[in-house]
């Protein structure tokens, strides 16, 4: 028993000093996808701004909207293209090329209704680029990986958005319809921040998406920026588009991760997982070492076969039936010959005779002999004991190897 429990020691202690050395020496990898997710606290989800949209419009409704701008916004009219029941500002951050012309068309007619519309991408849907007039363009930031965003109505210091390696922004629009509301700036300042009217309504169109993500409002005093360009939209009820977040595109690799991969991925529940698993194949060791039950040793049935064969011959032969015997006998090896040597018994001719002989491997002539003795016992009436027994040692003969 000391035995097993200094083994026991042994190993716990090994489990924690490994994992307490791993969990020093490992690095920590970062996501940096830019995923947009609301629900992500990865550096480029929106978790935050999702958290802090509902306080600064605390006077208003905050709607998380799950579906396509068409179906959700034509559920919430007055019929197809009616008056809005759903009415303030429809909020799109990144993703915003799954827009389809439906829901483009639709959108546009909100806005048309009076309502506003803020897409922050790096480049928007072609159908509102031509219905808007305005182009964008990409420019790579050649020198590092930074570039700066301002706010032409705050009086703000510039704030730094890093690890960008460019920047999209306005390279042709409407000078004298469209609004000027922000720049960004590498070399020299461009245009990323627009403000389009659209019948009774504004459309807000910003080309910095990162700016709102969890790495930027948690860095310096970026969240300023964010709260100048919120500003801008109006004091009404808020609609977030999720529909683009919940749209993974498919892999083949995402078949080859299990459903344990995830928490896999997390270091303290491996090591909680490892370790559990250590312990309960231990546990079942040495439980099953001490509580394996007795196994009972179970005798095998006999085979009474024999016995009974010999039980009901020795009735038969105490009783003087030795026909009868001998029918039986006769009988049972004319059966054996059928499904040892599968030939037809029913004709016991010359022909049988050299092919048993041939499959039996024995002597044409003893065959024959034991052959035509069952042949001529058949014919008989009453036998005597001895032709029994000269019968029983012609089938041992031919029995024997």
């Amino acid at each position: 028993m000391r035995k097993v429990l200094v083994v026991v020691v042994i190993l716990i202690t090994l489990i924690i000093t490994a994992a307490v050395v791993l969990s020093i020496s490992s690095t920590k990898t970062v996501d940096w996808e830019e995923s947009f997710n609301e629900k992500s606290n990865k550096p480029y989800g929106l978790s935050i701004l999702y958290k802090e949209l509902p306080r600064i419009f605390k006077n208003h409704a905050f709607r998380t909207v799950y579906h396509q701008p068409a179906s959700y916004l034509r559920a919430h009219s007055d019929g197809s293209y009616g008056e809005f029941i759903a009415e303030g500002s429809y909020l799109i951050f990144g993703n915003s090329n799954y827009l389809e012309d439906d829901s483009i068309d639709e959108l546009l007619h909100f806005v048309d209704s009076g309502n506003t519309l803020f897409i922050s991408d790096y480049s928007f849907p072609q159908k509102i680029n031509d219905t808007l007039a305005l182009e964008t363009k990409y420019i790579k930031n050649q020198k590092d990986s930074i570039s700066y965003l301002s706010l032409t109505d705050f009086d703000l210091p510039d704030i730094k958005i890093d690890k960008n390696q460019g920047d999209s922004y306005f390279s042709s629009f409407n000078k004298e319809k469209h609004t000027v509301l922000g720049y960004s700036k590498i070399d020299y300042k461009h245009a990323n921040f627009l403000k389009v009217p659209f019948g009774a309504g504004f459309i807000y169109l910003h080309t910095e998406p990162k700016a709102f993500t969890n790495y930027n409002l948690l860095a310096e005093n970026r969240y300023q920026y964010i709260e100048g360009v919120l500003a801008y939209l109006p004091e009404k009820d808020l609609y977030f588009d999720s529909f683009t977040k919940i749209q993974t595109p498919y892999s083949p690799d995402v078949e080859q991760e299990s459903n344990l991969s995830w928490f896999l991925q997390q270091q303290s529940f491996r090591w909680a997982w490892y370790t559990a698993l250590v312990f309960t194949i231990l546990f079942m060791i040495f439980n099953a070492k001490r509580r394996q039950r007795i196994i009972k040793i179970i005798t095998p049935l006999q085979n009474t076969s024999v016995a009974f064969v010999k039980t009901v011959s020795n009735l038969y032969f105490e009783t003087k039936d030795h026909k009868n015997l001998i029918d039986k006998k006769t009988t049972y090896f004319l059966e054996k010959i059928r499904v040892e040597f599968h030939l037809n018994t029913q004709v016991l001719d010359e022909e049988f005779i050299n092919r048993l002989a041939a499959k039996s491997g024995k002597k044409a002539e003893d065959v024959k002999i034991l052959i035509n003795y069952i042949k001529w016992l058949k014919t008989q009436e009453a036998v005597s004991e001895a032709q029994l027994i000269k019968l029983n040692k012609f089938i041992e003969a031919f029995n024997s190897k």
